[in-house]
Parts: structure tokens; C-alpha cells; sequence
């Protein structure tokens, strides 16, 4: 490929694509909403090729990326001096694997308690050594996250993590419009701190189905048909479903589908990151009055 191709070819990633996010110091001293904000922007440009994914990092703030790429299941490892990375590439319709991985619901034994989906453990399984080996002398803290079937590969890696020779346990997991894993035994035995982000009527969050066994796991964040990051459960999850799914028909989408774009969960937790932030400057005169007050 020409220079001038390759160049085209990149700027046609970084088309229509905002970096919210820049890093000035350790990822925990991020609010959780600007953490969720940072691993959504890292899911997306994990679907880039490796130069335009350096180019995207570097302007966050991570300076080091390692690629990773074995019979179609792909990754990366993401550094810089406070923190360390893995993030996992989603579903391509075009790669079979990941098809393949989608398609097959059969549970296989996990590492160490429960079942988990048979594909994607495979795509897992694919990269593993190649993770495993670049984070083998790791001391930093350890951060993984995914969109789609990255976020299913990435929650495996991180329970893997846990029970393998690595030194550096997860701080924290971060999925978006992830499928189920695994069954109660399995989800449940990693105890990971997981915040698992769930678009109104995504329907990937649906799958594979409940009556087959599988279990989500992690804290659920969830964005209404507003928007708006809320608890909205029982009925009223029901009927915030359905006031999507009508508002997406008006629209001529079904949402089901649409809700799993990343950019649609990009754009709302950006938008709680800056109501956090309008909140949290206007209520610093508040106190500095109030401590004037009290001298």
C-alpha cells in the first residue's frame, strides 16, 4: 500500500470519532463515570487496525500499545507509566471466528467452577498465551474492558487473570453490550469488580438466554430510552423498553439493534460525565462559602 493510501485508509478510522478522554495521572483517581468514559473510547478503537489504535491512545494518554491477533480474535495491550490495559476486540461480521464464536451457546467446563460459552472461551483461549506472556512481569495496575463479544473475551481474561501465575490481580473490568458468559457458578466464583454497561434494548445483553443457564455478573449499569444512566428494574424496565423500542420505530431503526452501536454508549456516558461535572463545580463555590461562613 502507497503512503498516500495509507494515509487515506486512517483517516477514514479517525472519521467521526471524539477522544473525550486524557489522561494526567492514575486511572483510579478517575471518577467511575470518566473510567467508563475511558474504557467505552478504548473498546471503540479497539476495532481499529494497529496504527491508527497507537495514534488514538497517544492522544488519551497511553503511550505503549501491543497488538494481538491469532486465528481471528484480537486485542490489545495498552500502557502507559501508571497503568496497564487489555482491551478486546468485539464482533466482526466479516472474521468467521467471531461469527462462529457468537453462534456457538454450547457450555464447556470452566477453569475452575461452572460452565462458560464453548466460543467464546475459544477466542480466549486463542490469544491467552500471548496475553499471558505480555503481562507475565506486569506490577502496574491491571485494567481490562470490551464491547460485544470483546466484552465476553475480556471478562473471561479477567477471571483467568485471577487463577493464573500473573502477579497483578484486576482492578477493575468494564463491558459494554456484552452477551452472557457463563453459568451462576461460573460468574459468580472471580468475584471481579465489573461494571457491565447495558444500552436500553440492546439485544446482545439477552444472549444466550437465560433458560439455557447463562448468568450476567458485575454491577449493571444501565442507560434508559432517555439516556440517562438509571436503576430502572421490574416493570418499569418493561415499560422503558417499550417507550424505546416505539421511539426507535418513529425513527425507522429497531433499537434491539442499534443500541449495541458503540458509538450510541460513548455518547450517553459522555453525557453523564459532563452532568458529573457541571454538579460537582457548582456545588465547590457552595462549600467554600460554607466554610467562610463557619470562620
Amino acid at each position: 500500500m502507497s503512503a498516500s493510501a495509507a494515509q487515506s485508509e486512517q483517516q477514514e478510522w479517525f472519521h467521526g470519532i471524539d477522544l473525550f478522554s486524557r489522561l494526567s495521572g492514575p486511572i483510579a483517581d478517575l471518577t467511575r463515570l470518566q473510567q467508563s468514559l475511558l474504557f467505552a473510547e478504548l473498546s471503540q478503537i479497539a476495532y481499529m487496525p494497529p496504527e491508527p489504535a497507537l495514534t488514538c491512545v497517544r492522544k488519551i494518554g497511553l503511550t505503549e500499545s501491543l497488538y494481538f491477533d491469532r486465528d481471528g480474535a484480537q486485542a490489545y495491550r495498552l500502557r502507559n507509566e501508571h497503568d496497564c490495559v487489555i482491551v478486546c476486540r468485539g464482533t466482526e461480521p466479516n472474521e468467521w471466528n467471531d461469527v462462529k464464536a457468537d453462534a456457538s451457546a454450547v457450555a464447556v467446563l470452566g477453569e475452575m467452577a461452572g460452565r462458560v460459552h464453548g466460543g467464546f472461551k475459544q477466542e480466549v483461549d486463542d490469544l491467552w498465551p500471548n496475553i499471558e506472556q505480555a503481562l507475565a512481569d506486569n506490577t502496574q495496575p491491571l485494567w481490562f474492558a470490551g464491547h460485544s463479544l470483546g466484552g465476553a473475551m475480556a471478562t473471561i481474561c479477567a477471571g483467568r487473570c485471577k487463577i493464573s501465575k500473573i502477579s497483578s490481580n484486576p482492578e477493575g473490568l468494564f463491558t459494554y453490550g456484552s452477551p452472557r458468559v457463563g453459568d451462576r457458578a461460573y460468574v459468580n466464583y472471580y468475584r471481579l469488580v465489573h461494571y457491565r454497561w447495558v444500552n436500553n434494548n440492546d439485544i446482545v445483553t439477552r444472549v444466550p438466554p437465560a433458560w439455557l443457564g447463562y448468568r450476567h455478573a458485575g454491577r449493571e449499569m444501565y442507560i434508559d430510552s432517555h439516556g440517562r444512566v438509571r436503576d430502572v428494574e421490574g416493570w418499569r424496565r418493561v415499560l422503558d423498553r417499550l417507550r424505546g423500542f416505539a421511539r426507535s420505530l418513529r425513527r425507522f431503526k429497531i433499537d434491539h439493534f442499534s443500541d449495541h452501536s458503540m458509538e450510541d454508549y460513548i455518547a450517553h456516558i459522555h453525557a453523564a460525565v459532563q452532568k458529573q461535572q457541571q454538579a460537582m463545580t457548582q456545588s465547590r463555590p457552595s462549600r467554600q462559602h460554607g466554610r467562610t461562613t463557619a470562620t
